[in-house]
């Protein structure tokens, strides 16, 4: 019995031996087909068909290169939460009528790295974000920013990811342009119902530093076969860029001071240089892309925050005298300074959204057919300037007023709007900002007092930064 007992012993102890061994070789054998052969990093939970058509998209038969007033999705939307909050938002965004366009960036503001190896890719949350642009049946566009680690001089692997904003806004290195192309075809494939591509994201990474200006000949070398490849996936595709900051500064001050000039400042030199370089050795484009604050570089918003969006009233002339009848877009816009963190909160909601309604009608004024507002959504109850309420809340979802402004706004001057002149009495005239078409005239008080004014031939009664809408 001893000697029977120690052989089944010494067998258990060999079969467990070599189960570990089983085990261990299993480990290896998963390891390195995580791997990319010569050590490129973990492959999990990536896979090689990142062309393979996501869902089941409904492809418009003619995409308009106007798409209309819109938002940015940033870091957290409405595609997640609390599922009768998300409901809400989706609701409320389907039942406008018409299609609300939407942004969402392949990496960042919401998505992960979408190739975090060559090759092997991971699309889950642009697959959510895109599956709730349908569901709301919005207008899908994606700006092709920013590039996955391994093509701007990092490590490649699915937990290697850096997400500081230092290497997020890194672009990608000049012999992994066609990757980066390659990837922006894998992404039109995918989702053939977004006929609309932004191509990068304010010039992020492309500065040249030893002759302090912009690298408009990397941007445009990049923006070429980004074109080029989507044309390829389908040449209905339209493509937009250069997508600068057109920044602004003091009206007295003359370094890099352009000659485009007004009581809000003057635009800075260096962004106009870009634009034209870019406009010029550009193989084509189905529409131009531009964003900017209408405060200066130093955050001064001049004369006052109201007069100071005349300047994106003179941004979109000045581009427009340069590309003729494309279609002009601004990607994104500001009217209120942020703080350190950029935060902006400094305001009520309703002198917010005055602003925002002045910045708008100067937009329009200066041509521009389609905006997109960044929307600085939160998870919390205090959110300033954000859409609608938190859907991580069970309450949540709930329309805000600046939701409210975008969906008015886009329903009454959508794309091939005709807008007509507005009688305001002489004295109300610095006191009140409006645009109209032959239906609707809006109405902003620009005081933060109680006023009444004489527009469009009758006399309205405005509360304090009041946004008002007249039919006609």
């Amino acid at each position: 019995m001893g000697r029977h007992r120690w052989f089944s012993e010494a067998r258990r102890w060999r079969l467990a031996a070599l189960l570990g061994v089983g085990l261990a070789v299993l480990a290896l054998v998963i390891t390195l087909i995580n791997t990319l052969p010569g050590g490129g990093g973990s492959t999990e939970g990536t896979t090689r068909d990142g062309d393979k058509v996501h869902g089941t998209p409904a492809v418009p038969k003619d995409a308009d290169p106007e798409v209309g007033w819109g938002f940015t999705h940033t870091q957290y939307s409405a595609d997640e939460g609390e599922e009768e909050a998300v409901e809400r938002v989706r609701a409320e965004l389907a039942g406008q009528g018409r299609p609300i366009p939407q942004i969402q960036h392949i990496m960042g503001w919401g998505a992960g790295n979408p190739e975090p190896v060559d090759g092997r890719y991971d699309f889950s949350d642009m697959d959510r974000r895109m599956d709730f642009v349908r569901a709301s049946k919005g207008t899908p566009v994606v700006t092709l920013c920013c590039a996955p680690d391994w093509m701007k001089g990092g490590e490649p692997g699915a937990e290697n990811t850096d997400w500081s904003q230092q290497a997020l806004e890194t672009a990608p290195e000049r012999e992994h342009y066609d990757d980066f192309a390659r990837l922006a075809a894998t992404v039109a494939k995918r989702y053939p119902d977004v006929r609309h591509f932004v191509v990068w994201n304010e010039f992020k990474g492309f500065w040249n530093n030893e002759e302090a200006r912009w690298d408009y000949e990397g941007y445009t070398e990049l923006y070429n076969l980004v074109y080029r490849e989507l044309k390829k996936v389908d040449k209905d595709i339209m493509v937009g860029g250069p997508y600068l900051g057109m920044d602004s500064i003091d009206p007295r001050q003359t370094e890099n001071a352009s000659q485009v000039e007004g009581p809000w400042g003057r635009l800075d030199q260096r962004p106009l240089d870009a634009f034209e370089y870019w406009n010029k050795h550009k193989k084509g484009a189905d529409f131009v892309v531009v964003d900017g604050a209408s405060y200066t570089a130093d955050d001064e918003m001049l004369p006052d925050e109201f007069k100071a969006t005349e300047k994106l009233t003179a941004v979109g002339e000045w581009v427009r005298e340069r590309t003729g009848d494309l279609p002009l877009w601004w990607a994104e816009y500001y009217v209120e300074p942020g703080d350190s963190q950029d935060n902006r909160d400094d305001w009520s909601e309703a002198h917010r959204v005055a602003v925002h309604a002045s910045g708008l009608m100067a937009i329009a004024r200066g041509g521009a057919t389609s905006g997109f507002y960044w929307n600085p959504q939160k998870r919390g109850a205090k959110c300033a300037g954000c859409l609608w309420t938190a859907t991580q809340q069970a309450d949540g979802g709930a329309e805000l007023p600046m939701l409210q402004l975008i969906e008015r706004f886009g329903k009454e001057f959508g794309p091939g709007t005709a807008y007509e002149k507005v009688t305001v009495a002489a004295d109300d005239r610095p006191h009140v900002r409006v645009l109209a078409d032959d239906e609707a005239v809006l109405v902003v008080n620009t005081r933060d007092r109680k006023i009444g004014a004489e527009v469009d031939g009758r006399r309205v009664d405005l509360a304090e930064y009041e946004v008002m809408w007249l039919k006609r």
